[in-house]
């Protein structure tokens, strides 16, 4: 021990004397903050490569749910949206996100990182770190919409739409309630993304679906083609991976982990994360065992996902009973919603829209039912919640849907979304990747 404390005051000495150690000299003073800065700073980026590691999630969620003859389309559309994406948030779409945000929008323009060796201290934590964490928030938008869309859309138009989305619409319904806009104002509360997110994505997906049309015989003569996936095991490993990267959406949205009481929300968070998700698949194989007589493992893997998605909105103040509830529901939503979707011939592949969209809204709503937002002093009623929730819920949800569908339309009348039919029954692996996912099994 004595050893260690000569050689901590030798290093001190050092720092003092040394210009270029006058940082950490300067650190040394309060050594609590730079622990809260240390820890607040790990905790984005730990939580940071969990969301990343849902690009993975997607990826093989929405390869198993996809024919054979789409696989590889889906697996090359999954890496480049994330990385146009963390292009594009970075090009624009922070800065409209979080830097001086009026009631509507942030600036314009690339984000400027710290220097080497600088710590931006009055932050209590890095803002590179912030910007890693919050980069990944915004490739998921996009993954979502890619699932909807799947097996009847082209490589280079899907990307074009995933660059408006992730560099300006996504960024501006964020500085709303994110950034301090004018959502956040009247006391409208999202704590991970349900709707900042998982709406936003489900709406612009929504829009795709609706303006590029069903996948070729998918509806015919009012009857529905069942177009069953290519790879169960696949698409549920996607969808344990999305499990397991969920405790990072939600837990690093703590946005803190310096203190005990940070650390003690940030492990309830992860429990009712889980339970919420266990909820909506224990509620997705009952249903589906009462309705079909048969377990549909499909749904059950999307009532997973679709209890993430309802917690997502507020999961630290919910109790455990609640939590599972408000995943039930979700599972529940799910179960119903992709028939009525079949019945209104809106072709959604992997039932995002279900998910991400409608147990978005659920999730945003409830909130009011376990957190009042103070406004000025004054804390807001479960009603005047409740109206700020669904405010923000047909603000965001118009201003999505009405942009992506104008981006859609654009696109589908000039350059074209659509392949040829000859092209989408071939398969876009082979149509326009030109590398089969299973060359020898390959079927339509």
């Amino acid at each position: 021990m004595r050893k260690i404390l000569t050689l901590s005051a030798g290093l001190v000495a050092m720092a003092m004397a040394s210009p270029a150690l006058a940082q950490e000299a300067a650190e040394v003073a309060d050594p609590s903050a730079n622990v809260a800065y240390i820890f607040n700073t790990l905790l984005f980026l730990i939580g940071g490569f969990l969301v990343m590691w849902m690009a993975a999630g997607f990826a093989m969620l929405e390869a198993g749910l996809v024919r054979s003859k789409n696989v590889s389309m889906q697996c090359l559309k999954n890496i480049g949206l994330y990385s146009l994406a963390g292009i594009m948030f970075w090009v624009t779409g922070y800065n409209l996100m979080y830097t001086d945000v009026t009631s509507w929008i942030g600036t314009f323009g690339p984000y400027g990182m710290q220097a080497v060796g600088e710590a931006d201290v009055e932050t209590g934590y890095s803002v590179a770190s912030d910007w890693f964490f919050q980069m990944v928030f915004c490739a998921t938008t996009a993954s979502i919409v890619s699932g909807t869309v799947a097996e009847r859309v082209k490589f280079w138009p899907f990307m074009l739409f995933v660059l408006v989305l992730t560099g300006f619409i996504y960024p501006i319904t964020g500085s709303w309630e994110w950034g301090t806009g004018w959502l956040d104002q009247r006391g409208f509360s999202d704590f991970a993304g349900s709707t900042l997110v998982h709406s936003v994505g489900g709406w612009a997906a929504l829009a795709g679906a609706l303006i590029i049309g069903p996948r070729l015989g998918r509806y015919v003569n009012g009857k529905i083609t069942v177009m069953p996936g290519s790879n169960i095991p696949l698409a549920t490993l996607g969808t344990f991976i999305l499990w397991l990267g969920w405790f990072g959406f939600n837990g690093a949205s703590q946005l803190a982990m310096g203190t005990i009481g940070d650390v003690s929300d940030v492990s309830k968070i992860f429990v009712n994360t889980n339970m919420a998700a266990a909820g909506g698949v224990v509620t997705a194989i009952i249903l589906t065992q009462i309705l079909y007589k048969k377990i549909d493992v499909t749904m059950a893997l999307n009532g997973a996902l679709a209890g993430l998605v309802s917690i997502t909105a507020e999961p630290l103040t919910p109790s455990v009973p609640a939590s599972i509830l408000i995943g039930s529901v979700g599972g529940l939503i799910v179960v119903f919603a992709v028939p009525l979707l079949d019945k209104l011939k809106i072709d959604d592949v992997v039932g995002a829209i279900p998910v991400h969209l409608l147990a978005g809204i659920w999730g945003t709503l409830i909130v009011a039912w376990n957190t009042q937002s103070e406004v000025d002093g004054v804390t807001l009623t479960v009603g005047q919640q409740l109206g700020v929730q669904a405010l923000g819920v047909v603000a965001i949800g118009a201003f999505t849907f009405v942009l992506s569908a104008i981006v859609w339309t654009i696109l589908k009348f000039t350059i074209g979304v659509r392949p040829s039919e000859e092209d989408e029954r071939l398969g876009m692996d082979i149509a326009e990747v030109g590398v089969e996912a299973y060359p020898e099994f390959a079927k339509g």
